[in-house]
């Protein structure tokens, strides 16, 4: 039954493409005497081999598996025979299949998965030995075969970047191998029998390049195997920890300043809050341009609801690592603050709340005055939630500490906004919390509420004589111009419509 089932993959040879992996044939081992392990192009060859041997190639391609069957159980072969046996299941695997229609191939698929389990199985197990170059490619080749693909078109047509968020994700037709092919990656990164530093020239800058472009899976699923895979990359192989932060940085680049379009946004900044933390300090100049030129800008995109939490930790723990950043946030939030989305103004005050709480006065007082007057504008806003969030920020102890302390420069900038808001706002629980605010500078400082509200009666007072004086100068330009007769091309005088200045 099994040789009918084999006898249905195709002769071709799967031997190894040194180029697409970077590998070199010179990696592998050369043979020796007693038993030793020999490496031919795809498999592993013992000297003195006790294990049943099938070298036919219409049960398995020869150039493939070197004499040995590769669906033998491991428990059937001796110790000295598994890592053969691995590398044989490894290029069994390698056959990849068309998912797209279910009743096509289902034996030869049947074979392929539950050939991946046994491999999960064993590296789970915890091998005897550590995995030797040859395993450690054929596993890399394995992985490349069948992980790495191009996203067709229509596939990426329903991104984070999309305006519907209620599209449902594209789901890949073949997870229930891909599934098992990450996991078996996963546990062979993590397996105690992997040595980094042989490893590192297998999984390579080339290798993690390609996991980074599957982060655009729809699927997330996919996604999220990959985080945790990338994650654990990152942690066992130092040598590449620069190049994944910069190729990382690479993609949010592309996703704000050109693309606009991108599904791991979220999964990538969860890596890197993690990463973040074990920076040390004082922090490095790269972290902080980093910060400037990657986190900042991320603030940007319409999509920002899809990764908000994932960034706003992010930018929270730079400030909690080193706090003379926050004034550097701050001004970046200003620089991209979404005056015309409600929803993402939202999302900036609560950002906002929390940086306040981790910063400290000196780096407060270098940005109350432009930071106030945002929130003097947003305290004002026609959209009752954005109001109240402004509004909110007096509940915080710490930054009600903060705006105590300043409060000869914050009152006069807010005391304007709270008068129009007391005086006129439509939404009752604004108009609450408003008298809320108010009540608390007055019961602060008496003497400077008074002094500021003074100035405003006085400013209103201004405001209408100019208004007045400004109504009659347009009167008497229109009376001037009715009397003149109009000729030729001549432009004619329009009383303009008074539209207020937006914040």
């Amino acid at each position: 039954m099994l040789k009918q089932i084999l006898s249905k993959f195709p002769r071709k040879s799967l031997k190894a493409d040194a180029t697409d992996l970077n590998l070199n044939s010179n990696n592998s081992a050369n043979s020796s005497s007693n038993g030793t392990l020999h490496v031919h192009s795809g498999g592993l060859v013992s000297g003195k081999s006790n294990v049943a041997k099938r070298t036919s190639s219409v049960v398995f391609p020869t150039s493939v598996v070197s004499g040995i069957e590769p669906l033998l159980a491991f428990k059937d072969v001796p110790s000295s025979e598994k890592m053969n046996l691995f590398v044989s299941k490894l290029n069994l695997c390698c056959m990849t299949f068309d998912f797209s229609d279910p009743s096509k191939n289902t034996s030869e698929k049947d074979v392929k998965r539950r050939t991946l389990i046994e491999l999960v199985d064993f590296v789970a197990s915890g091998p005897s030995t550590k995995f030797p170059e040859p395993a450690i490619f054929a596993m890399c080749r394995m992985c490349s075969i069948n992980l790495f693909r191009v996203f067709p078109p229509n596939y990426r047509s329903n991104t984070a970047g999309s305006e519907n968020d209620d599209d449902e994700p594209i789901f890949d037709p073949a997870w229930s191998h891909l599934q098992i092919v990450y996991d078996l990656l996963l546990k062979f990164i993590v397996s105690s029998s992997l040595e980094a530093k042989v490893a590192k020239k297998y999984i390579d800058h080339s290798f993690i390049l390609k996991l980074l472009d599957l982060f655009d899976s729809e699927d997330p699923r996919e996604r999220d195997c990959l985080k945790t895979i990338l994650h654990r990359i990152y942690g066992k192989f130092m040598v590449h920890r620069p190049f994944i932060r910069k190729s990382m940085s690479n993609i949010f680049y592309r996703f704000v300043f050109d693309t606009d379009r991108h599904n791991g946004v979220a999964e990538l900044l969860e890596i890197f809050g993690s990463v973040i933390s074990g920076f040390a300090l004082p922090l490095k100049e790269e972290h902080k341009i980093f910060l400037c030129k990657a986190l900042i800008p991320l603030h940007k995109p319409k999509s920002l609801g899809a990764y908000f939490q994932q960034l706003s930790y992010c930018v929270t723990q730079f400030i909690e690592k080193e706090p003379k950043l926050a004034s550097t946030v701050v001004r970046g939030l200003l620089k991209y603050w979404p005056i015309t989305n409600s929803q993402k103004e939202v999302m900036f005050l609560g950002e906002l709340e929390e940086i306040l709480e981790a910063t400290n006065m000196f780096e407060f007082q270098k940005v109350m005055i432009p930071l106030f007057w945002r929130i003097g504008c947003c305290i004002n806003s026609y959209h009752f939630q954005v109001a109240e969030r402004a509004l909110f920020l007096w509940n915080n102890d710490q930054i009600l500490n903060l705006i105590g302390h300043n409060r000869q420069v914050i009152l006069p900038i807010i005391f304007p906004a709270l008068e129009k808001n007391t005086k006129g706002h439509w939404n009752q629980s604004v108009l609450n919390l408003t008298l809320n605010v108010s009540k608390m500078f007055h019961e602060m400082d008496d003497a400077l509420f008074q002094a500021c509200q003074m100035q405003f009666q006085e400013n209103q007072v201004n405001l209408t004589s100019l208004a007045e004086q400004r109504k009659a100068t347009w009167e008497r330009l229109e009376n001037a111009a009715r009397l003149q007769p109009v000729v030729g091309n001549v432009a004619v005088l329009v009383t303009p419509n008074a539209a207020p200045v937006p914040c």
